[in-house]
């Protein structure tokens, strides 16, 4: 799976994508485990192999808001934290049993240091989150509930039915009514 994912970039040679994989920790993640809290450093990036894991902070009202949704076979870390090396302000945590391979941080940074074609392919990866964040962006405002809804269910028909209502709605930036609306427009 992960091998798969590093080849379609086309960026790694057969021989870097061995030497990375072989770095990974293997972790199992159980409903409600985090895998970093609020005011934590994150040290390590994780590519999920099975589950689903959420991202989410607390607004100054105390509520908790979802703001990602890691599937199967994507990257995941705290960013920012990961960065920077400071305390982070989100939560991820296992929305189901999550099976993870962890990479720590000093590790990339040797692979980085030793093969240019890693750093090649950390600025693409960092590119397409930017993209997706910006998509995403312009899809919270830009778009209504039903089309954010429906293009989610294109996109993870499969996983969609394991995330919890609560933090379903509040990816998508509506109450647990309105999602509950739309789950009744849409047929399965």
């Amino acid at each position: 799976m992960l091998k798969e994912y590093l080849n379609s970039f086309g960026l790694l040679s057969d021989k870097e994508i061995d030497l990375f994989t072989e770095l990974g920790i293997q972790k199992q993640l159980n409903k409600g485990d985090y895998f970093i809290q609020e005011g934590e450093t994150c040290k390590s990036v994780a590519f999920v192999i099975s589950g689903l894991l959420r991202s989410f902070y607390f607004s100054n009202k105390e509520e908790d808001i979802t703001y990602c949704i890691t599937f199967p076979n994507h990257f995941m870390t705290a960013y920012s934290s990961f960065i920077t090396q400071q305390p982070t302000n989100e939560n991820i945590e296992a929305i189901t049993t999550v099976d993870l391979l962890l990479f720590p941080q000093e590790k990339i940074q040797e692979l980085e240091q030793n093969h240019p074609n890693w750093t090649k392919f950390l600025k693409v990866i960092a590119e397409q989150q930017y993209i997706e964040l910006e998509k995403r962006i312009f899809q919270l405002q830009k778009n209504d509930a039903l089309y954010r809804y429906t293009e989610l269910i294109q996109k993870q028909p499969e996983y969609i039915q394991e995330v919890p209502l609560k933090y379903l709605a509040s990816y998508l930036g509506i109450t647990q009514r309105h999602l509950s609306r739309l789950r009744k427009e849409i047929s399965f």
